[in-house]
């Protein structure tokens, strides 16, 4: 029955396409209500400290308690979270610590809530009886398309509402979202549908599905220690921190900053980054329809070679405008089949009982990093110049990236489970 899954991606596409709404409404609000960029800052990381926290210690509530139920509960707190936001401000309540606190607060509930949907992902695939690169290509479609009309919605609603109002469209989009992740999955039995893997390494469930007799420390500790002993699971994550890091030393610092001295408008970064995310929504799509017949290791290789360097190499040589945008399209198309790839790896390695934790604890990983990628951009354009700065990234990037060449161990990414029959 595919009604599950494809409930799950229509869920998914309003509640990012919300959150990306939110991601320049709340700075937009913060600099008009303020006029401080410093407390701009104070509100990334309010949303974002939070929320990587609770994705570590969100993880063995998960596995207890249920991903659907998890999903479910922190996207409906969510709408009151968000939505309290413009209500005291039309109110004329809303201080800023008041303010900090609210955003922390829907951060915090986005850890969780975004663990236990991805925690949902077997159960789903093994439901709906498709390849799980098929599921994590649609998802990265969802993901890569939501990304782009939120984030021209956001410019629309700010301009036409103003950015108060706009967040209300985000705290509407998560109580649709529940509604409709409710309904899909509301005959789907979520316990025992996911293909067994690795069961030596998976403790003893108790019948309601929590392991039996475990605290939560021991559950917390279960799954830190079955991801530190998977080499590919902590390599993937460590990766993946790692590259996000330079990636927003890029999109914070980088090409800003190369915009504003070679054209002098923000509409050229538009243009820059709207190039590569249209391309890795089409890469994602093909992904969808391929990637389970592609070589994954091989396919892996070449699309971090693609979708690296080169953009930073582009940018450091001052190439013309339309070269640069050429390498953005080519490396978006290819980065594409990533997330379908690392996620289908990361899904099939991970036993169903540690679902929650484990998932949660190596997307914590690769957002660890994000709050400094915008420090380093800085400090590398302020001590090197910018092509300088734009070249020693982009070879840590292909640094990064090309170490599984010289590991043999991450070869294993190329075995695939045999395929789960479900009866009907």
């Amino acid at each position: 029955m595919k009604r599950p899954l494809y409930g799950w991606l229509v869920s998914e596409a309003i509640s990012l396409t919300g959150t990306r709404i939110s991601m320049v409404a709340l700075p937009w609000f913060v600099l008009t209500t303020t006029g401080s960029a410093t407390k701009t800052g104070l509100v990334a990381l309010a949303e974002l400290l939070p929320l990587v926290v609770l994705k570590v210690l969100g993880g063995p509530v998960i596995d207890r308690v249920g991903a659907r139920r998890v999903a479910i509960t922190c996207d409906l707190l969510s709408v009151l979270a968000v939505g309290t936001i413009p209500l005291l401000h039309e109110a004329g309540w809303l201080p800023f610590p008041v303010f900090l606190l609210l955003v922390a607060v829907a951060g915090g509930l986005r850890g969780p809530g975004d663990a236990a949907k991805a925690a949902l992902t077997p159960a789903l695939v093994a439901e709906a009886g498709v390849p799980m690169e098929r599921a994590t290509g649609l998802h990265s479609t969802v993901e890569r398309t939501a990304s782009l009309l939120g984030a021209a919605a956001a410019g629309g609603l700010v301009a036409l509402i103003g950015a108060a109002d706009a967040l209300v469209v985000d705290a509407a989009s998560f109580g649709v979202s529940a509604a409709v992740l409710g309904w899909a999955t509301a005959r789907m039995s979520l316990r025992g549908t996911a293909p067994d893997r690795a069961p030596d390494r998976a403790p003893d469930r108790a019948p309601d599905g929590a392991p039996d007799g475990a605290s939560y420390g021991r559950q917390l500790r279960e799954g830190w220690t079955f991801l530190r002993g998977d080499r590919i699971l902590l390599g993937i994550a460590v990766m993946v921190s790692l590259t996000n890091l330079i990636d927003l030393a890029y999109t914070a610092v980088f090409v800003p900053v190369w915009a504003e001295a070679e054209t002098g408008s923000a509409t050229t970064v538009g243009l820059v980054f709207a190039t590569f995310g249209g391309a890795a929504a089409v890469g994602a799509v093909c992904a969808s329809a391929w990637a389970d017949r592609l070589p994954r290791y091989r396919t892996y290789l070449i699309a971090f070679l693609v979708c690296g360097a080169p953009r930073y190499v582009a940018f450091a040589l001052d190439l013309p405008l339309w070269v640069i945008l050429g390498v953005c399209a080519a490396g978006g198309f290819a980065s594409g089949f990533l997330n379908p790839i690392l996620g289908a790896v990361i899904f099939e390695r991970i036993p169903e009982a540690l679902m929650g934790r484990v998932t949660s604890l190596s997307t914590a990983m690769c957002f660890a990093l994000m709050p400094f990628g915008g420090i380093l951009g800085g400090l590398l354009v302020a001590g090197l110049g910018l092509a300088p700065a734009m070249l020693a990234a982009g070879a840590a990037y292909l640094v990064v990236t090309m170490l599984p060449a010289v590991d043999r161990h991450w070869r294993e990414i190329d075995r695939r489970p045999e395929p789960v029959l479900v009866s009907a």
